[in-house]
């Protein structure tokens, strides 16, 4: 079995810089933080030819593992390889391999037209002219920037420049894409050209590769071959999306929607509940929440809590197991 990405062991430790801290603190009060464990025994393999996604909350070390794997940062221990290369010994055979795009960058010149900066950075890949600028057509007519062809990159909004930066990603035709919530802050149609797209171009390609992180569960259940899980920097499960369901389908799912709750803190610690998560929708003055239980008999428990900070009861659903049941049950609350 080939590996497009392999890790073991992987460890990353941010020490405090004195200097920095000497910066921000000229009068010299108190003392740098310790040290910050980013990654911490990360073991996995990815495929090649898979679509593999990363979940985990903000900080869980996502974009510490991609640094790694696209050479922008060292490990601290442990080994990553990269197209059956070192990380830290051949960085440079890995650079003409991949590709990165990361959600609501901001990227290119201003003064450049979207096509003109496109093909600028082709050729620092070393695409011959004649094949990037056809590519670069194909691409803006994909993802709808063909009428901005001409346009200043000044003037693009946001979700125009982000289609840009998709463009860009795929420009160079990389074996390794990886892709860093790419769908950030974008409109339903342009999310799901993105996703259609990026599905298309791993299965119609022999060899084709995609790391992808996102904040949406429903993307990667849809788009992903296997998901791993990632939080405190360790990695709590890697399986299908299927496989990781079928996991805690012997819990019980609760969904309910209620008034806003004061607190949740008394379901913390009830008999029964293994997880759950609490989301506050101001506009509707409402909360919706998910609980992963160990059988019904803590319901009537929740009922009652709920009930006795006078918030009235609007929906409740026992419901089969989704992806965001399995982050809730393992990571102990939602991504959001």
């Amino acid at each position: 079995m080939d590996f497009a990405i392999e890790t073991k062991d992987l460890l990353r430790i941010f020490k405090p810089s004195r200097k920095l801290f000497k910066r921000k603190n000229p009068n010299g009060n108190g003392a740098p933080e310790g040290p910050v464990t980013a990654l911490e025994n990360v073991t996995t393999q990815i495929r090649e030819g898979e679509l593999f996604g990363l979940l985990g909350p903000n900080g869980a070390g996502k974009t510490t593992l991609i640094k790694i794997l696209c050479t922008l940062l060292l490990p601290t221990a442990g080994h990553a390889y990269v197209a059956g290369y070192d990380v830290a010994k051949d960085p440079f055979p890995i650079r003409e391999k991949i590709n990165m795009v990361s959600g609501g960058e901001t990227s290119g010149y201003g003064l450049l037209t979207t096509r003109e900066n496109i093909w600028m950075f082709s050729q620092f890949y070393g695409v011959p002219s004649k094949v990037a600028k056809a590519r670069i057509d194909e691409l803006f007519k994909t993802f709808g920037l063909w009428d901005k062809r001409d346009a200043k990159v000044r003037t693009l909004s946001s979700g125009q420049r982000q289609k840009m930066n998709m463009v860009r990603g795929f420009v160079t035709d990389p074996e390794i894409l990886f892709l860093d919530e790419p769908t950030l802050g974008l409109d339903v149609n342009a999310s799901r050209v993105i996703r259609d797209y990026v599905m298309g171009w791993v299965r119609r390609q022999k060899g084709k590769t995609i790391l992808l992180t996102t904040h949406y569960m429903m993307e990667a259940d849809e788009m992903c071959d296997r998901i791993a899980i990632i939080d405190h920097g360790r990695i709590l499960a890697c399986d299908t999306p299927e496989n990781l369901r079928r996991g805690i389908r012997k819990d019980t799912t609760f969904r309910l929607e209620v008034d806003t709750l004061k607190s949740t803190s008394m379901f913390t610690g009830m008999r029964g509940v293994k997880n759950f998560s609490a989301k506050n929708d101001i506009a509707n003055n409402t909360t919706s929440l998910t609980f992963i239980l160990e059988d019904e008999s803590p319901v009537s428990d929740i009922l009652s809590s709920i009930q006795s900070q006078g918030s009235k009861i609007h929906y409740l659903q026992k419901s089969e197991p989704t992806l965001e049941d399995v982050f809730i049950s393992m990571v102990g609350r939602g991504l959001e």
